[in-house]
């Protein structure tokens, strides 16, 4: 057998018992939430921005990308804007494309930060909800100038805007790209563990998926990303539309 081909059915099969080991599953979910209270995803930043995210599911962006190509990528939920710029560096290797990123407010340090960023050039913002109806509009004429289309949801995590936001932007992702819902990890943390935040067990990004599944058959979870990572923000919310 070729040694490439080897390496990979290895792999596959590696990821698919570590996926099936519940053990292991629960040391991962342990470790996500005795780190929490150490707010550990603040720790990491790309191309010296802050981030906000797991490196697990930095890693996992970085695959998706490199494999299917987007020549735009949607982001709701700015922050700090390390998010836009990992997205337009990966862009930047791939030689084509820009991302868009939404969030009701942009802070103006940031929006400084980001704007003199050497990624900038790959990069528009939008100020408004991701779910308002002009917003919708602007995403929709820049995204019918593109090819392949990625979307990034996170903004607001409660479970009506997150429901709200896989309805409308799921129109924009064609065949073999994803929708990828993060935070759906809420909803296996400890009751109470998001003080001073409107969205909790019960009412989250998960619940969200869950729901827009019932509805929309031509999305899957990619249950082989949330396999190979064991830690991630977003178990079940890695969505590959297959049809």
């Amino acid at each position: 057998m070729d040694p490439i081909k080897q390496f990979e059915l290895e792999k596959e099969e590696n990821i698919r018992k570590q996926g099936e080991d519940q053990s292991l599953k629960n040391l991962s979910t342990k470790f996500i939430v005795d780190s929490a209270k150490y707010q550990y995803t603040y720790n990491f930043s790309w191309l010296g921005r802050p981030i906000i995210q797991f490196p697990q599911d930095i890693m996992a962006m970085q695959e998706i990308i490199w494999n299917i190509r987007p020549d735009l990528i949607v982001e709701t939920g700015i922050a700090h804007g390390g998010g836009l710029i990992f997205y337009a560096s990966m862009l930047e290797l791939l030689g084509e494309g820009e991302v868009l990123g939404i969030d009701v407010d942009i802070r103006e340090h940031n929006k400084k930060e980001i704007e003199n960023h050497k990624m900038f050039k790959r990069i528009k913002m939008i100020e408004g909800s991701s779910t308002d109806s002009n917003v919708v509009e602007k995403v929709r004429d820049i995204a019918k100038k593109h090819k392949k289309v990625l979307v990034i949801l996170d903004s607001l995590h409660t479970h009506e805007h997150v429901l709200e936001e896989l309805n409308l932007y799921s129109e924009f992702v064609g065949e073999g790209s994803y929708l990828i819902a993060f935070d759906t990890v809420v909803e296996y943390m400890p009751e109470g563990s998001f003080k001073n935040r409107p969205w909790d067990k019960g009412s989250n990004p998960a619940t969200a998926v869950k729901e827009f599944l019932k509805n929309n058959k031509n999305f899957v979870v990619d249950q082989e990303v949330e396999n190979k990572l064991l830690i991630t923000v977003a178990p079940g919310g890695y969505l590959k539309k297959i049809k």
